[in-house]
């Protein structure tokens, strides 16, 4: 510090004014950059958040749809056709809805899984992260939605997961064991996998992958946009400010000393000529005051020393 006042001490005004702005500058755009950052993370996150309360509500319309009108009418075909139809599952509609949805240039990278520990699919196969999820809505069943980030090989995505509940009965019909299950489903999927199901119990995670990476890249255009108009505006002021400084402050100082030092080589008939009534116009008063008291104690010294 004691160095910091050495130095100060020995800069110009315009110097001193300069480093004490861009001290300013720098506390002010940390702490707003700091704020807006925070901000336009939230309102991001507002959004992917938004994006995937619709598309979810679009995927369990679906599915409530498929369980609801389109299973009952399909459920007697399953033992007496050959082949499984998997129109009958209300995972296999939404999957195949949302892959619909997908088909818009929008929505191509968002992603919704039904992921199941045990699936009669093994495309829905939850993975180790997914898996996680379903262990911790397990042990946290009064816990109904998480939401979070992921990194994926695609990027950074935002994810919505939800506990997927086996609700009804006739869920278990086709989950419960091979032996109860449609012969067209034990033919098209096989009897290891996606049996042991019990009511009420959380088989698997509804989750829906949101791509962040474009929004986020958003923010951070937007954040460099607004510290860019931040700096800019700086700039601006400091040029200003400087200039002002000089023509009222710096300019006006050095003539004032200018006149000074001409007064104490001797030309008393300078004048510190100032027509401002602001204070530096007072201290060029107070000079021409100085310059007269000094002006007569050197014309009666002159006196008394002729005497």
């Amino acid at each position: 510090m004691l160095w910091l006042n050495k130095y100060l001490r020995n800069v110009k005004i315009r110097v001193k004014f300069n480093i004490f702005l861009m001290l300013i500058f720098i506390i002010g755009i940390s702490l707003s950059g700091t704020a807006l950052s925070a901000v336009l993370q939230y309102r991001a996150k507002e959004e992917l958040t938004s994006k995937a309360m619709i598309l979810f509500a679009t995927v369990n319309s679906v599915r409530n749809y498929t369980q609801q009108r389109v299973n009952p009418l399909l459920l007697p075909k399953l033992e007496t056709e050959s082949a499984f139809i998997p129109e009958a599952i209300p995972t296999f509609s939404v999957r195949e809805v949302f892959e619909n949805i997908r088909s818009d240039e929008e929505y191509k990278n968002f992603f919704y899984k039904d992921a199941a520990l045990n699936p009669t699919n093994l495309r829905d196969k939850a993975d180790e992260f997914e898996t996680q999820l379903v262990e911790e809505f397990r042990s946290h069943p009064q816990n109904k939605q998480r939401f979070d980030f992921r990194n994926l090989s695609e990027g950074k995505v935002f994810y919505v997961a939800r506990p997927f509940v086996v609700q009804e009965q006739k869920c278990l019909q086709c989950h419960s064991t091979p032996a109860i299950a449609p012969k067209s489903l034990l033919t098209s999927y096989g009897s290891e996998h996606g049996f042991g199901w019990k009511l009420n119990e959380i088989v698997a995670v509804q989750i829906l992958y949101v791509p962040a990476e474009e929004i986020f890249n958003s923010v951070r255009r937007s954040f460099y946009l607004v510290i860019g108009v931040f700096i800019g505006v700086f700039v601006i002021i400091i040029l200003t400010t400087n200039l002002l400084l000089k023509e009222a402050v710096i300019h006006r100082i050095r003539k004032i000393a200018k006149t000074a030092q001409e007064v104490s080589t001797g030309n008393m008939d300078a004048d510190f000529t100032e027509q401002s009534k602001d204070e530096i116009g007072a201290l060029a008063v107070a000079f021409n005051r100085m310059k007269c008291s000094l002006k007569i104690s050197m014309k009666l010294l002159n006196e008394k020393k002729s005497y």
